[in-house]
């Protein structure tokens, strides 16, 4: 037996004892042999030490990724559990989704820091770029050849049932058969891989990615040229254009630290791919501050959020990177160094912040109730979201104790009334979003108030507060961002039907079609013109001011279709 063929055997079987470990882990809290918290950090332990495993024993040797696996995996479950002890119960923790973010970054970023410290020294760029990309590529190519390994497994169960022989399907019918297979399969495709490092070098990817670089720039700098023109208000409409720009600097990010390569002899040589690289490196902080902007104003609006604490966190990195990157183009001489020196540090950076969120040092939870009771201070209970206060572990269920019990002092009925509809369920919103709509939502013509009712009545909550929210927002000329023009558009249908106008960008008007069922329930369809395109946001906008001006006239469709009701065909012009 070979050297190479031991080791992917020893790499298989310890992908298989690591599939099997995580289904004894699940066993035994299946059982309740354990509480949910020791589970869960049970569970981090071995999902964090057998990926790490994967990853660092093709690099250094099995023997010596075993002991840093096991440290890596020891110091991510005991974070978890620190934090999961915010909580009362496990599903409060997991439901939401930046917990897992900070684990997973505890979980993956040091891995070529551990394989560079084996091999030459903890901070070596080279080694750590070349690492950091080949452990990326090698899980994608694994991940790859285990689906294709169990698909073949399933289509020879299928073939052999045919026959009557069903033993691949009954072995597979046991979770730790599943497990071990599936665990032996990923190991064995991540040291066959590695075996084939030369064959599927990272270099061919990363010298494709290169090609991007003019697209990204292009695409920020007529971002940045537009924006005084277009006006910053859609950047106040949430969180999506905050998540947006920190996407693409993201992505700027990634591609100037692939352009630089691991050093300058092996950077990108094309002169122009280098002025595109200093160009995006150059406009980076730009953007990011812009999106660092976006979500400060959202949190100035609606408080402190773990996931507005998150995003906020994130576009203070981008910047960081932003700034680093910027700097040390105008700073000259060795820029493409001194940018990849400041990787290294930024990475150790991100590493404190994923163990400080995880730890009581930074407590979003903490931090977010108290600032939802500030607000309810500063601004009444119209500032309160009980519900994000009690999915916010033992820190809002406190927040939620002190306000019960100062609901029950003199003058806090509100307080009280707002706590009950929260805690039982039992308070019918309708009716004052109802009313609250009504008083905004414009209709034409305006004596069709009635069937506005009936179709405001007939709306869920969510989609009433949806709507709300956007008639809260007036137009240049004043009125609001909605309007329902109503008419009878469904000739065969009993009484009127209704279009709704939300415009909900400076750029995007949505135009629904709005009706009632036999049963009473509220029909939504999406509103196109006679020959089945979309309105162009253009058309949008100016039939909107038009129809808040006046009613549109009411016109026959110039279609017939041939034959009768339902069994009938046409076709859009």
């Amino acid at each position: 037996m070979t050297g190479q063929i031991a080791a992917r055997i020893r790499l298989a079987l310890a992908g298989a004892l690591g599939g099997a470990a995580l289904w004894a882990a699940m066993d035994i809290a299946d059982r309740g042999w354990l509480d949910d918290f020791p589970a869960l950090a049970l569970f981090v332990l071995l999902t964090t030490a057998f990926t790490a495993l994967m990853a660092l024993a093709g690099p250094i040797g099995l023997g010596r990724a075993v002991p840093r696996s096991l440290g890596l995996g020891v110091v991510v479950a005991a974070l978890t559990w620190q934090m999961a002890l915010r909580f009362d119960e496990v599903d409060q923790f997991l439901f939401s989704g930046v917990p897992l973010l900070a684990i997973l970054t505890l979980s993956t970023l040091p891995l070529p820091f551990l394989a560079a410290r084996v091999r030459s020294r903890w901070n070596d760029y080279p080694v750590l770029f070349l690492e950091a990309w080949s452990i990326v590529l090698r899980f994608a190519a694994a991940g790859a050849f285990t689906a294709l390994v169990w698909l073949v497994i399933y289509l020879s169960d299928a073939l052999l049932q045919i026959v009557g022989i069903r033993v691949i399907g009954t072995l597979l019918e046991h979770e730790l058969v599943a497990l071990a297979l599936g665990g032996a399969i990923f190991g064995l495709g991540m040291a066959v891989i590695h075996d084939l490092a030369d064959l599927l070098s990272p270099y061919v990817v990363l010298r494709v990615f290169r090609l991007f670089l003019p697209v990204v720039l292009a695409v920020m700098a007529v971002f940045l040229v537009a924006l005084p023109f277009r006006g910053l208000d859609g950047l106040v409409s949430g969180l999506s254009p905050a998540t947006l720009l920190l996407t693409m600097v993201g992505g700027g990010t990634a591609l100037v630290s692939i352009a630089i390569d691991q050093a300058d002899a092996d950077a990108t040589q094309s002169p122009l791919l280098v002025r595109c690289t200093q160009g995006l490196a150059l406009i980076l902080p730009l953007v990011a501050a812009l999106a660092l902007w976006a979500v400060w104003l959202r949190v100035s609006d609606r408080g402190w959020s773990p996931e507005r604490l998150f995003v906020v966190l994130v576009a203070g990195l981008g910047l960081v990177y932003g700034l680093v990157y910027a700097v040390s183009v105008l700073r000259g001489g060795a820029w493409m160094e001194r940018i990849r020196q400041g990787n290294i540090r930024i990475a150790l950076g991100i590493l404190l912040l994923a163990a400080l969120w995880l730890s009581p040092v930074l407590n979003a939870e903490r931090i977010s109730a108290a600032s939802q009771l500030s607000r309810f201070e500063a601004e009444g209970v119209e500032a309160l979201d009980p519900s994000a206060l009690r999915s916010w572990g033992k820190p809002g269920a406190a927040v939620l104790a002190a306000l019960e019990a100062k609901s029950t002092e003199p003058g806090q009925e509100a307080l009280a009334a707002v706590l009950a509809g929260e805690a039982t369920g039992q308070a019918d919103k309708g009716p004052a979003l109802v009313a609250e709509l009504a008083a905004l939502l414009a209709v034409q013509p305006t004596s069709a108030t009635g069937m506005r009712d009936v179709i405001l009545g007939a709306a869920e909550d969510y989609q009433l507060q949806d709507w709300l929210q956007v008639c809260k927002v007036r137009l240049k000329t004043g009125e609001p961002g909605c309007l329902l023009v109503v008419a009878d558009l469904l000739p065969l249908r009993p009484g009127e039907e209704a279009m709704l106008f939300l415009q909900r960008g400076t750029d995007y008007i949505e135009v629904s079609g709005l009706y009632l069922d036999d049963s009473g329930m509220l029909v939504w369809r999406t509103a196109t013109q006679p020959d089945g395109n979309y309105l162009s946001p253009e058309a949008a906008a100016r039939l909107l001011r038009e129809y808040h001006a006046a009613p549109p006239p009411l016109t026959g469709a110039e279609l017939n279709q041939l034959g009768i009701g339902e069994d009938g065909l046409l076709f859009l012009p």
